[in-house]
């Protein structure tokens, strides 16, 4: 019996000190909150698991610079072994993937993917390469190549955009190795030691239990909100819908306005921003207002239109995004900015002048009508072919002329108009 205890906790000891686990995270499509939310939860998850190694297997055109950054700051500050993977066949690591990959401790490709191309662009009115954004981001880039001994060519990712085959990058000093699968990477990085944080740490991944962790609702819900395209949509709506629920309260449509904003914003928080597109959309926004308070004839509205589309079309500076994004965001942005812009301050100051028309129309004090009843005090009187109720405190019978001096709902307050007029003479 103790014999078989000694055994068992032999055992137990010996599952809780091995590492048995390795944990895998999938980066594909285009990086934006959503991928660093996903990449932190399978951090968090090798911590819990105490695992061998984190795999990031990578197949990106590029993404969003903040999350880039965050996803690349988790590996370099990782207490456990990362290794980045272009994979799989027909994959490819461009823009902010190329940051990624040079990052991990130990950077693999399959045969048949490719990285590079991370020139940083920004869109607007025209395209452009910004010189001082290339400098940073050529540092950034050549940092992480220092970090881990890989070759400086890695800077012409940035500079020059040049892109490499996975045997050009692995003749040349950029990854460290090659494999057609995980299996075969295993294989040939188990006992390769790396430097983590200072330390050196032995790779056990061979025969090790792979977990890959999935999307979580939270991440879902972040790579929604951060897509530039749904952020800008949603910030339209709930910038219309805030003015149009002001303008015509009791609908709800501020409330659901307000909404839409603060989404917008949380989308906004993760993109890089340009604060003279801000200027132009608080101009834009400035001129529409300004248009229902003194009506131009629609010259204000056709320059508050025109200050939002100009200010969204530069609003966003995202260096790492993909050539591909710059090209066709343009004409998103211009087609949903002028038909949402255009159509809500049409709707706008349309309901504005129904409203002012609608006040007009309702007041009545100072009207003259006749009296066709009237006893102790209230009665009746026909003003503008229309039956009034009424209330005075002086002394009326049918035929005579009164005024309206007030109004209680659909009771008139009144008095007559030809005494008073005789007075005043």
């Amino acid at each position: 019996m103790r014999r078989a205890l000694i055994v068992l906790l032999s055992i137990l000891l010996l599952i809780h000190t091995s590492n048995a686990v390795v944990i895998r995270v999938d980066i594909k499509g285009e990086i934006n909150k959503g991928t660093s939310e996903l990449v932190s939860t399978a951090f968090k998850k090798a911590e819990e698991l105490n695992a061998s190694a984190v795999l990031i297997t990578i197949d990106t055109p590029g993404g969003l610079l903040n999350p880039t950054k965050d996803i690349v700051s988790m590996i370099i500050n990782s207490r456990i072994p990362v290794i980045t993977y272009v994979y799989p066949r027909g994959a490819f690591s461009a823009s902010a993937g190329s940051f990624i990959l040079i990052a991990g401790h130990i950077a693999a490709m399959a045969n048949g993917t490719s990285v590079g191309s991370a020139t940083p662009v920004t869109y607007g009115i025209e395209p452009r390469v910004e010189n001082k954004t290339i400098n940073y981001m050529a540092r950034y880039m050549r940092s992480l190549a220092e970090l881990r001994n890989r070759s400086s060519i890695v800077e012409k990712f940035v500079t020059e955009g040049i892109s490499l085959t996975a045997q050009e990058a692995y003749r040349k000093g950029v990854i460290d190795v090659l494999a057609d699968d995980i299996d075969e990477l295993f294989e040939k990085i188990d006992g390769w030691t790396v430097d983590v944080n200072g330390k050196s740490v032995k790779i056990r991944v061979k025969d090790e239990e792979i977990i890959v962790v999935k999307k979580s609702i939270k991440s879902i819900i972040l790579e929604v909100l951060t897509n530039p395209q749904i952020a800008l949509i949603l910030f339209l709506i709930g910038l219309y819908a805030l003015i149009f629920g002001i303008t015509s309260p009791g609908i709800g449509a501020e409330v659901f306005g307000a909404i839409c904003l603060i989404l917008s914003l949380i989308g906004f928080g993760s993109l890089s921003i340009d604060y003279i597109g801000i200027i132009l959309i608080a101009l834009g926004i400035l001129f529409l207002i300004l248009e229902l308070l003194t009506p131009t004839h629609g010259v204000l509205s056709a320059a508050s239109v025109v200050c939002i589309v100009l200010g969204i079309l530069i609003v966003f500076k995202e260096p790492l995004m993909p050539k591909g994004f710059y090209k066709g965001i343009r004409l998103f942005m211009i087609g949903i900015s002028i038909g949402i812009t255009s159509f809500m301050t049409f709707v706008i100051i349309k309901i504005a002048k129904t409203r002012k028309m609608k006040l007009k129309v309702g007041r009545m004090e100072g009207e003259v009508g006749e009296v066709i009843e009237f006893r102790d005090g209230r009665g009746f009187v026909k003003i503008r072919g229309e039956i009034w109720s009424c209330v005075s405190d002086d002394e009326l019978k049918p035929g005579d002329t009164i005024k309206v001096v007030g109004r209680e709902g659909l009771t008139l307050k009144v008095k007559k108009w030809r005494e008073n007029w005789r007075k005043r003479l």
